[in-house]
């Protein structure tokens, strides 16, 4: 098959990439400006964006199935309209795209966030609620991108959506928020941590569920995809155990870091630069249980052992020279 991986050059294309790559499949990348994650790969590289018909046009020709991962994540709200620029039009115009094109099959790499993580009680499936007009900008853009590839897909292209959690693991080559949490753990730039938690899941089981799900995921279903929840404060641990770095010895409770998000926020705004955490970012930390529940008995899904992927994380870091060598 010939297949179009939107967002190769991000952590999860860049593996997924290299996936298909792997069991024979001919790919093309529709990529914009960094493009480490897929150099030397034997590929099709067309240069263009998701918000641009003419180069969508030119990445959809002859194309069999699409996997769509092109997104932007902010923990800064719409940043200028850019978030919803990609989210939300890029989703549709690419769903669009191959809808004119005749492409088989769509798999839309969407998030957790585009439920309502507050939702309680119990853990959150497929079945919660979307995110409601309060909760952070990004969250609500991954719920409207959603109906966005629907809406263009419907009754034309067989299409299914993967809602990953925290994404970490190996060639993490911008790299990703959590890889510049790892980097900056292991360099001794994390202060302080704050209380909380989130479910993460390893790219590489993310990337083989995707897989399936393209192969035999329901038409137009939701696969929550995630692996083990872990506090901060465990997670730091596990890193340190891999890195050989202390973990910081503070912890600043919820209620402390809350009052500081405002001043947060606006030193991100102001600067341009991610602060240590947002307000936004805190609404994560606070999010209920995932339940991978249906992509393990519809997919196989399986999530190999958090400190697993941890240590593969700092291993591949040291194999290309972004950290020292142990």
């Amino acid at each position: 098959m010939t297949i179009l991986v939107t967002g190769a050059s991000g952590h999860v294309g860049g593996n997924l990439v290299r996936a298909l790559l792997a069991r024979g499949d001919d790919v093309r990348v529709l990529v914009r400006g960094d493009t480490a994650a897929v150099e030397g790969l034997p590929l099709q590289q067309v240069r263009g964006d998701v918000n641009d018909r003419d180069s969508l046009e030119r990445a959809m020709a002859g194309i069999d199935t699409v996997f769509h991962l092109a997104a932007t994540i902010s923990i800064l709200g719409d940043r200028g309209g850019q978030v919803a620029r990609v989210n939300v039009e890029g989703a549709g115009m690419v769903a669009s795209a191959a809808r004119h094109a005749g492409v088989r099959r769509f798999v839309h790499m969407s998030s957790c966030h585009a439920f309502d993580l507050d939702h309680r009680p119990g853990a959150i499936d497929e079945h919660a609620p979307r995110p409601k007009p309060s909760d952070p900008f990004y969250n609500r853009s991954k719920a409207m991108g959603e109906h966005a590839v629907r809406s263009a897909l419907a009754g034309s292209v067989s299409h299914v959506i993967v809602n990953p959690t925290g994404v970490i693991g190996p060639l993490d080559f911008k790299p990703s928020r959590m890889g510049r949490f790892f980097l900056a753990l292991a360099r001794g730039h994390i202060p302080a941590l704050i209380e909380g938690g989130f479910d993460f899941v390893d790219v590489r089981d993310l990337v083989a569920t995707t897989l399936r799900a393209a192969a035999v995921g329901r038409d137009g279903e939701n696969y929550l995809v995630g692996g083990h929840y872990a506090t901060v404060g465990q997670v730091t641990a596990t890193a340190a155990a891999s890195s050989g770095r202390r973990s910081p010895r503070v912890t600043v409770p919820m209620w402390l870091a809350r009052v500081g998000a405002p001043f947060m926020d606006g030193y991100g705004r102001t600067t341009g630069r991610e602060p240590l955490y947002t307000g936004e970012s805190l609404h994560a930390l606070r999010a209920g249980r995932i339940d991978s529940g249906r992509a393990i008995a519809e997919l196989d899904h399986e999530a190999r052992p958090l400190a697993e992927t941890v240590a593969d994380v700092y291993a591949d870091f040291r194999a290309r020279g972004v950290l020292p060598r142990a």
